[in-house]
């Protein structure tokens, strides 16, 4: 496998300002649905977090709030540190845009260490067709700009807007450019998909994530592959709120994070 060198960060000039103040540029090309793309804004406040947190302890948990309508351009990120015991820390990172906050993350990082306890095993990845056997599925670019960022292979399930009576999709994703596969990454890839009820309608509407969260499976001791696999589901939708259940698993089925979000429907 290719060791890649680069972070999320330096795909978006993220630099440190002042002592735990950074900045980042997300362009135009990563815009959503309805603004910068959700996903994006969360690996970069756990990328902020990973650099502010003292140490290199893996990332165990990430809670996001969003609590604006960010747009295109800079966002400036201030994160502070609780240490929590001596194998434990928790990084709070907010982002604004010209003073308005936008969004706020607690990160949780923790140390690998062997216990007692036996470990149980993970929830097994679906039996689907490997990547080169699947074909491409493209958002269209001129309503998600965003799409030309990921490569989605959909491997089982139906597609989004094609009416269907189940509300999943699973496939294998890639995100472009390559960078190597961290928790803010996979921050990225768990909203890559479109909203778990898309399979369910046959035109979209606005359904924009409220909050994130994503709990790691994995301390990334050994490379993890480019393409991983994506599994979301709606767990319910009703009174104007939506819920999504995302699975992710590298290539060889380890499963890498468990994700959930809770979105509003303003369609």
């Amino acid at each position: 496998m290719m060791q890649l060198t680069q972070r999320l960060g330096d795909e978006f000039a993220l630099a440190e300002l002042d002592y735990r103040v950074w900045r980042a540029h997300v362009d135009d090309s990563w815009r959503g649905w309805t603004g910068p793309h959700g996903g994006v804004v969360g690996g970069l406040l756990i990328e902020v977090a990973r650099r502010a947190a003292a140490g290199d302890l893996p990332v165990r948990a990430v809670d996001v709030r969003f609590l604006g309508r960010p747009t295109e351009g800079t966002f400036t990120f201030r994160a502070t540190a609780h240490p929590v015991g001596r194998s434990t820390t928790v990084i709070d990172v907010v982002a604004d845009q010209e003073g308005v906050l936008v969004a706020s993350a607690a990160v949780t990082f923790g140390r690998t260490a062997p216990t007692q306890l036996p470990e149980r095993p993970a929830v097994p990845a679906p039996q689907v067709p490997p990547p080169a056997d699947c074909w491409t599925f493209r958002l269209p670019p001129e309503i998600v700009p965003v799409g030309t960022h990921f490569e989605i292979r959909p491997a089982a399930g139906p597609l989004p807007l094609s009416g269907s009576d189940e509300a999943w999709m699973c496939a294998w994703i890639a995100l472009i450019p390559e960078l190597p596969t961290d928790a803010a990454v996979l921050a990225v890839l768990a909203d890559a998909l479109p909203p778990g009820l898309f399979p369910t309608l046959t035109t979209p509407v606005a359904v924009p994530t409220v909050t994130f969260s994503m709990h790691l499976h994995t301390d990334f001791a050994r490379p993890v592959s480019h393409q991983v696999l994506v599994r979301a589901t709606n767990a319910s939708t009703a009174g104007g709120w939506s819920v999504d259940d995302i699975e992710i698993w590298d290539r060889g089925g380890l499963l890498l994070a468990t994700a959930r979000q809770t979105r509003r429907v303003l369609g």
